[in-house]
């Protein structure tokens, strides 16, 4: 690659890792339950790449975690819109009424499609996989209590503004709204996009307001 198109690359990657960092600093002052820290990047998906983790603690019990994962290459690959993708990953225990709902899936991916809707983030090609695990305790174990845990595996493509500006700040904030959507947190605070609750709704009343997005083939992969 001619010099002043990897310099170009390095610029346009460096911004965006920038804008994670705006992305961040906005949750941490309206999402004080959201505790954040570094993670390594993964180092075979995309010549660069930059990855923050996340924990949902409430009384200081880690309620829900989360992972997102931002890959750049210039050249694009297949199944990407753009030299972009994100993957996030959200994991977080469900309420046993809400967890025996069967439309609890579409659901769940829709907590993603409609935070990334609702901040008005430009992005094509999502992807992705739910799923929900029992857990129950047998002879010694048998008291205790049925875990049911939510995983949503997830990819997608950010789309420019037509400024080669991604605003990966406004799907960091996407991703953030999900994963507290899937704790069962309250709505952002006045003037942040807000989604409704993970509270039990008549099937009736999911079934209208689930707009499902089919997965496409690419899988995220293993813990991304």
């Amino acid at each position: 690659m001619p010099q002043d198109r990897h310099a170009a690359s390095n610029s346009a990657f460096q911004a965006a890792v920038a804008q994670i960092e705006i992305g961040v600093a906005e949750q941490r002052q309206v999402r004080p339950e959201v505790i954040f820290e570094g993670e390594p990047p993964p180092r075979r998906l995309a010549p660069q790449a930059a990855a923050i983790a996340a924990t949902v603690e409430v009384d200081r019990n880690e309620i829900g975690w989360g992972r997102f994962v931002l890959l750049y290459d210039p050249a694009g690959q297949d199944g990407w819109a753009g030299p972009f993708r994100v993957i996030g990953y959200v994991r977080a225990e469900l309420e046993p009424e809400i967890a025996a709902d069967q439309l609890i899936r579409e659901v769940g991916w829709s907590w993603l499609t409609e935070a990334l809707d609702a901040r008005s983030t430009g992005y094509a090609a999502p992807s992705g996989t739910v799923t929900t695990v029992q857990t129950e305790g047998f002879g010694t174990k048998q008291d205790e209590a049925v875990v049911t845990e939510f995983e949503m595996r997830a990819s997608w493509s950010p789309v420019s503004d037509g400024r080669d500006d991604f605003r990966i700040d406004r799907h960091v904030g996407a991703w953030v709204d999900a994963m507290c959507v899937a704790c069962g947190r309250p709505p952002a605070p006045p003037g942040v996009a807000q989604l409704r609750p993970p509270a039990p709704l008549r099937r009736a009343e999911r079934a209208a307001q689930i707009r499902p997005v089919q997965p496409g083939p690419e899988r995220p992969g293993r813990r991304p």
